[in-house]
């Protein structure tokens, strides 16, 4: 018995030295348990390898159901911690001198000010999707100080995840994205509210949570999705800025009806054939490509809140990183366009 435990604590050290995963690491130990209850159940008595390894199988099924049942109470304990999630109080318009010397380096620009730092303070922001580019553009209106971060995601953290969504770790490796992002966000900026919604955007949600926002930041990898909000923010006069990635190029609009602006669907007004627009999974990405582009859709997100420069209402940006170019192509509203035209 005492081998066996120390080839597993053989196995666990290896994992540790190969950074590999705790969920991997348990899976290999539990592979080693099953093979020396398989052992035992199919050699014969008196057998040299059940022998070495306690000559019964009765302690070896007894520690395997002990394990069993912490594993599935830790387990249960993790679910109800992720759905026990208090968000953070909303935040009010005045500064600490904690936020003033944070957000010093905002105040002093002359387009921001004081004034602008306080509409972000007060600022509510929802994001779509805490993935490739929701992180970068998660992470980057915590720092600036928006007062309430919302995030909706149904996924959960993969490892393949880790090479380009910046705001997870490898140890969050199989926790709802939501809740992986709000614990990143708060170890950054404790002065922000998040609220993490763990499910799928549909319709039956879409216009009840835009309502609580004054900005919707669109960082989906389908086009289901971008639709979907598309159609909402219009019928809401909701600000959308949304954006898109795949291998190594990448592009951001902002819609914004109540202006005048075109929508989504005014400027692709159908969704490409199957297989003509790959996903990052199909087709790969390249790992600062969301970075940079949703770094450009938070320095959107800032200078809209602070009305600040000039925005992408009517224009659409398109990076191609492998050639280092960026083009701006005008875009104009379509009177027949079915989300904000007459659809005729």
């Amino acid at each position: 018995m005492v081998l066996v435990l120390a080839m597993a604590a053989a196995v666990w050290g290896l994992g540790a030295a190969m950074k590999a995963p705790v969920r991997q690491r348990f899976a290999f130990i539990g592979g080693l348990l099953a093979l020396v209850v398989l052992g035992h159940l199919l050699l014969p008595q008196g057998h040299p390898v059940r022998q070495a390894t306690g000559g019964s199988v009765a302690p070896w099924v007894g520690l395997a159901v002990v394990v069993a049942l912490i594993l599935a109470y830790r387990r249960l304990l993790q679910g109800l911690r992720q759905r026990a999630v208090v968000p953070a109080p909303a935040a009010t318009g005045s500064f600490s001198p904690t936020e003033l010397e944070r957000y010093s380096r905002h105040i002093m620009l002359r387009e921001v000010g004081g004034p602008g730092q306080k509409a972000l303070k007060s600022a509510r922001v929802l994001v779509i999707g805490a993935g490739g580019l929701g992180s970068p553009v998660l992470l980057y209106l915590a720092a600036a100080g928006v007062g309430t971060i919302g995030v909706i995601d149904d996924d959960v953290v993969d490892l393949s995840n880790l090479q380009r969504q910046v705001i997870h770790a490898d140890d969050r490796v199989g926790m709802p994205k939501v809740f992986s992002a709000a614990k990143a966000i708060a170890a950054l900026n404790p002065h922000v509210a998040v609220r993490p919604y763990h499910r799928r955007l549909t319709d039956d949600i879409a216009a009840s949570l835009f309502a609580d926002y004054d900005l919707v930041i669109d960082g989906s990898d389908n086009f289901d999705t971008r639709y979907l909000a598309n159609r909402v923010a219009v019928a809401l006069q909701k600000p959308l800025l949304t954006g898109a990635i795949t291998q190594w190029e990448g592009q951001i609009t902002m819609i914004d009806a109540a202006r005048g602006g075109p929508c989504y669907q005014c400027i692709f007004p159908q969704r490409p054939a199957p297989g003509l627009v790959p996903t990052c999974a199909e087709a790969g990405v390249a790992a600062p490509l969301p970075g940079v582009i949703g770094a450009m859709m938070a320095m959107e997100a800032v200078k809209h809140i602070a009305s600040a420069g000039d925005g992408l209402c009517g224009r659409l940006l398109i990076h191609d990183a492998l050639y280092s170019e960026s083009r701006m192509i005008a875009v104009k509203r379509r009177a027949d366009c079915p989300v904000c035209g007459s659809g005729e």
